[in-house]
């Protein structure tokens, strides 16, 4: 074998190691994030400021008249909480069913998404985000979510992968660009607000970069896991573990230890990993 072979067969074992061990952390993580709703530990906080807001905006636009039995319905949507999937989902559907044209239904299928996620039910969690978004394209909580799960759960093997991702770049995209030109909400103070906006990029960023992970894109995945973790004091282990990695392809070894240092600071799956390649990343040449 040539030694250009030679190098070419171990990126590309490494590059399939990575990614093996990027699916056990997603799973470890996607175990913890069971009872939070939504793949960050604030969102659970964040979508009721959004439902709540939603349901104030609407009430507030002149000629909206809602029926008492249907915000009765909604009120009882939302007040089931992110341990009880299946109670969310059944009213959440009845809701649906029997309000089909609803001013909250976009509202509706934006909770029934993060139930869905909660379960883990692709199928349903996919089939109510289409929905919301046919509703409110510009739904950043839909948009960043979606965007989110998708390279998480990739399938190299799923004949749809690519558009799959080219999907999940689309949305993470659009969401950005919305938050750019988002108008501050009167119900929110200019804290709170930005708070909010900060969290979704970091989420976006987040997201973008393990898109380009799986494209082996490396130059543009640690660009945006850059982004996603620079800032965030809370930043996700399986991020800094891509961003390691994405660094060690381009060969920016001293950055890749400090970014497997941070990962294995982290309780989780990737913490023995990463110590072992931040000692590994160190050792090479500068």
């Amino acid at each position: 074998m040539k030694l250009s072979s030679l190098g070419s067969a171990i990126r590309n074992a490494l590059i399939a190691f990575a990614a093996a061990l990027l699916l056990a952390a997603v799973s470890d993580a996607q175990q913890q994030m069971n009872s939070q709703q939504t793949p960050n530990a604030t969102a659970s906080t964040n979508d009721m400021q959004s439902e709540l807001h939603m349901l104030t905006d609407v009430q507030r636009q002149p000629g909206v008249v809602i029926d008492r039995k249907e915000q009765a319905a909604y009120d009882a949507f939302f007040r089931v909480g992110p341990e009880q999937p299946d109670k969310k989902i059944q009213l959440g559907n009845e809701f649906l069913q029997k309000y089909p044209k609803s001013i909250l239904a976009e509202a509706v299928d934006s909770g029934l998404t993060n139930a869905y996620y909660a379960k883990q039910d692709w199928q349903g969690f996919y089939s109510s985000a289409d929905k919301a978004l046919a509703l409110k394209p510009d739904d950043v909580d839909v948009l960043t979510t979606v965007g989110w799960v998708i390279p998480h759960i990739f399938n190299s093997s799923d004949p749809d992968a690519d558009a799959k991702l080219d999907k999940a770049e689309s949305y993470e995209k659009h969401a950005i660009e919305v938050m750019a030109k988002m108008p501050k909400s009167t119900s929110l103070t200019d804290a709170q607000f930005s708070a909010l906006k900060a969290q979704k990029a970091l989420q976006a960023h987040s997201a973008l970069g393990l898109v380009y992970f799986r494209r082996q894109d490396f130059d543009n995945s640690a660009k945006e896991l850059q982004q996603a973790t620079q800032d965030n004091a809370s930043p996700d282990q399986t991020d800094l573990f891509v961003l390691g990695v994405d660094l060690e392809n381009l060969s920016r070894f001293g950055e890749a230890a400090d970014a497997f240092n941070r990962c294995g600071l982290i309780p989780g799956a990737l913490q023995d990993r990463c110590k072992q390649n931040a000692d590994a990343a160190r050792k090479q040449p500068k």
